[in-house]
C-alpha cells in the first residue's frame, strides 16, 4: 500500500459516558484491509443519533448493565471507532477485490453483513460493532462500500447513507406507493428530512411534523403540509385518514398515530427520541388490522436504489452545519440541542 502512512488521527470511544467519553488521537494504526475488503480515505463523517445513543449506553434495556449497550443490543468492545455515515475513496483493497476499484469515490453502505472476511450471523452496525469512520481512514467488506458518480461535495454526500437508507428503507417495508398519504414525526431531523424527500419521489402526499421555527424550510423540502409538533394531532388530522407513518418519536403521542391510520394502515419506525416506552391498547391493533414494521436492518435493495436517487438528482442533501473531526464534540452538542434541519457533517 504506498503511499499510505502507518498511523492516522481519529476519534476513539473509549467508554461509556458523556463527551469526555471521545478520545482525539493522531497516532492511531491504520487499518489493513483483508481479503475481500478496501481501505478507504474518509472525507467525510456524518453526525447520528445512534453514535450519542452508543455513547451514553441508552440502548441497553437494563439500568446500570453496559454488557447489551451496542446497536445490536450486546456489549461494544473499547476503544470503538465511530461513524456510520462515510464518503471516501478507496486507497487499497485485499485480496479478491479488483484492483481497479482504487480511486472509486464511494459511501459506505452503514448496516453491514460481512466484516473480517466472515458473513455475518447477523447485520452490524458500521461504526458500532466494529470501527466506523470518525478517522482518517477506515475498512470495509468491498460488498459494502457503493460507487457513487455525483457533483455534489465530500460532505454532502455524507449526509446520505445513515439517514437517507433509514427513511428508504422505512418507505420500503411500509411499501409507500403514490397512492399513499405519508405522516412523518420528527420530520426536520436527519431521517424525517429524508423521508420527506424519499416519500415525495415515489409520489405520495406528505404531512410533516415538526415546530413552528422549521415549518418553511419543510415545506420548502417539498412536505404538503405541516403539523406542529405541540399539536394534539386528534384535533388537526381526521381519525382514520393516514396510509402509513413513519415515526421517528414515539412518546406521548403515540397512541394518536394509531387513532388518525386508516383500518389497515401501516406504522414503520426508527427511533424513539420521544420515549421508548408506550402505551397500546391492543384492539386499536388488531380491530384496525394495522401492521407495524420495526425498521432497522436494510432491506438488499435499499442501498443502492439511494445510490440511484442520488446519481438521478432526485433528492438533494441538506447540510445545517460542518465541523472538522478535533470538534466532534460541539457537532454532538448542536445534534442534542435539535435546532437544525438536516444533516451535521464532521471533515477530516
Amino acid at each position: 500500500m504506498t503511499n499510505i502512512p502507518t498511523t492516522m488521527k481519529g476519534v476513539r470511544l473509549i467508554g461509556h459516558g458523556g463527551p469526555e467519553a471521545l478520545e482525539y488521537s493522531d497516532n492511531i494504526s491504520v487499518p489493513r484491509p483483508k481479503a475481500n475488503e478496501v481501505l478507504i480515505r474518509v472525507s467525510a463523517a456524518g453526525v447520528n443519533n445512534t453514535d450519542i445513543n452508543t455513547r451514553t449506553a441508552w440502548y441497553s434495556k437494563t439500568a446500570g448493565n453496559d454488557g447489551d449497550a451496542s446497536w445490536s443490543g450486546n456489549a461494544l468492545n473499547f476503544p470503538r471507532i465511530q461513524g456510520a455515515d462515510v464518503c471516501g475513496v478507496i486507497v487499497a483493497v485485499g485480496d479478491n477485490v479488483n484492483v481497479q476499484r482504487v480511486g472509486e469515490r464511494v459511501l459506505i453502505e452503514p448496516c453491514i453483513r460481512e466484516h473480517n472476511s466472515q458473513i455475518l450471523d447477523s447485520p452490524w452496525y458500521f461504526g458500532s460493532e466494529c470501527d466506523g469512520g470518525f478517522a482518517e481512514f477506515t475498512v470495509v467488506a468491498a460488498k459494502h462500500a457503493y460507487s457513487v458518480t455525483s457533483d455534489l461535495s465530500d460532505v454532502e454526500l455524507a449526509t446520505f447513507p445513515c439517514s437517507y437508507s433509514t427513511a428508504e428503507n422505512m418507505l420500503t417495508r411500509a411499501g409507500v406507493t403514490a397512492h399513499d398519504k405519508v405522516l412523518i414525526t420528527g420530520a426536520s431531523g436527519g431521517v424525517g428530512s429524508a423521508a420527506i424527500q424519499l416519500a415525495k419521489a415515489r409520489g405520495a402526499y406528505v404531512i410533516a411534523i415538526t415546530s413552528s421555527a422549521k415549518k418553511q424550510q419543510l415545506l420548502t423540502l417539498g412536505a404538503d403540509e405541516v403539523v406542529l409538533r405541540d399539536a394534539d394531532l386528534g384535533d388537526v388530522i381526521p381519525v382514520n385518514s393516514i396510509d402509513v407513518v413513519i415515526d421517528l418519536v414515539a412518546g406521548p403521542q403515540w397512541s394518536q398515530l394509531l387513532e388518525i391510520l386508516k383500518v389497515q394502515g401501516r406504522y414503520a419506525v426508527s427511533g424513539a427520541i420521544g420515549g421508548a416506552h408506550v402505551e397500546l391498547d391492543i384492539r386499536t391493533l388488531y380491530l384496525k388490522d394495522l401492521r407495524f414494521f420495526g425498521c432497522t436492518i436494510l432491506e438488499p435493495e435499499v442501498f443502492q436504489n439511494l445510490v440511484n436517487c442520488i446519481e438521478q438528482q432526485k433528492i438533494v442533501p441538506i447540510v445545517a452545519q460542518s465541523f472538522p473531526l478535533t470538534e466532534i464534540s460541539a457537532a454532538q452538542q448542536m445534534f442534542l440541542d435539535k435546532k437544525h434541519v438536516g444533516k451535521i457533517v464532521l471533515t477530516l
